[in-house]
């Protein structure tokens, strides 16, 4: 399968094979729409079920979580689907401060990312120098490296990506 460039289409695109390529990286997508969602505890760290009681709010509310970002503070979501979001923020008030970012976008850099294949994540976070990232995800999948961006963002991410691991 040929996936082509929508800000691009005359360029040659990427070709998808049923057998995975080692040591490459093959692709850049973006989801837009994305809210994030940053629940700040202070407590956080004794809190034995901390993280099953904000994952029990979101499946309360039928709510998919995209990306996920702890640290022994708090805990950071992103998701699409607004729908219930009032909701669910005055459930997650009862753990600790909320923080929510509209009109966000999720950049995935796709390929053969096992961790130890050395140097992909440096080239990503390098492309990234001039433009803020909310949040990364890296490690929960061999294959992709997601970063949260603002969406007046997004096409500047893109391109910074696109130079850095495709025209070297």
């Amino acid at each position: 399968m040929r996936l082509l460039n929508t800000m691009q289409p005359e360029a040659k695109g990427t070709v998808i094979y049923n057998c995975t390529p080692t040591h490459t990286i093959k692709a850049v997508a973006a989801k837009d729409n994305i809210t994030a969602i940053k629940i700040k505890s202070g407590r956080m760290l004794l809190a034995y079920g901390f993280l099953r009681k904000v994952f029990e709010i979101f499946e309360t509310y039928q709510t998919s979580i995209d990306m996920i970002a702890t640290s022994e503070v708090g805990v950071s979501v992103t998701i699409d689907n607004t729908r219930n979001l009032h909701h669910i923020i005055d459930d997650l008030k009862k753990f600790g401060t909320v923080t929510v970012d509209h009109d966000m976008a999720i950049i995935c850099v796709v390929g053969d990312l096992e961790w130890h294949n050395c140097g992909f994540e440096t080239r990503v976070l390098d492309a990234m120098t001039n433009i803020p990232v909310r949040m990364i995800s890296y490690g929960g999948s061999n294959y992709n490296i997601s970063l949260l961006v603002r969406q007046s963002d997004k096409v500047n991410a893109l391109n910074a990506l696109q130079k850095s691991l495709f025209n070297d």
